[in-house]
């Protein structure tokens, strides 16, 4: 019933009885049959503003930034890192933020890192927080499940402002 198959085997050619029957070759596919599956992004490489370098204005991008310069705005990224020289003043929103540097603002952020060379001057609110010893910290410190959340933190922080300000445009 079954035999072993000669198609292999060195020497004499199998009789043509003994044949393996082959399906005929089916026809060709279009080319976009053969096109690879799409291959998952690359991640970008990180944009870097350069020590050299002021921006005035806000920056928003989905992926990740390294300031080396100075910022005056606001930035929000995926991850951003402050370099040792580098001074941001404005709000910090970031998945990832590590401060080598200086930061004049809040800082919002799951993921907080503070280095032994950060400087920060503002709040900080977070889900996970490192400061290394000899960071420079001033200001508050409020865990939060969702930090990223704009509105989570203002509204407590706007009616406790909002009578300052009044009595002093009264006085």
């Amino acid at each position: 019933m079954f035999s072993k198959s000669r198609i292999n085997e060195p020497g004499p050619k199998a009789v043509e009885s003994e044949k393996i029957e082959t399906p005929a070759p089916a026809a060709p596919k279009p080319a976009s049959d053969f096109a690879p599956a799409p291959a998952p992004k690359p991640k970008a490489a990180p944009s870097v503003l350069s020590s050299d370098l002021t921006v005035t204005g806000n920056l928003k991008t989905s992926g990740d930034i390294q300031v080396e310069g100075v910022v005056e705005g606001d930035i929000r990224a995926h991850l951003l890192t402050v370099g040792e020289g580098a001074t941001i003043r404005g709000e910090v929103v970031a998945d990832d933020v590590v401060v080598n540097g200086r930061i004049v603002g809040r800082v919002r952020g799951l993921k907080v890192r503070l280095t032994s060379t950060a400087r920060v001057e503002g709040d900080i609110i977070h889900k996970t927080i490192a400061i290394e010893s000899g960071a420079h910290f001033e200001g508050s410190v409020q865990r939060q499940d969702d930090p990223l959340q704009s509105s989570a933190g203002k509204p407590a922080a706007a009616p406790a402002a909002a009578p300052k300000a009044a009595g002093a445009s009264n006085g």
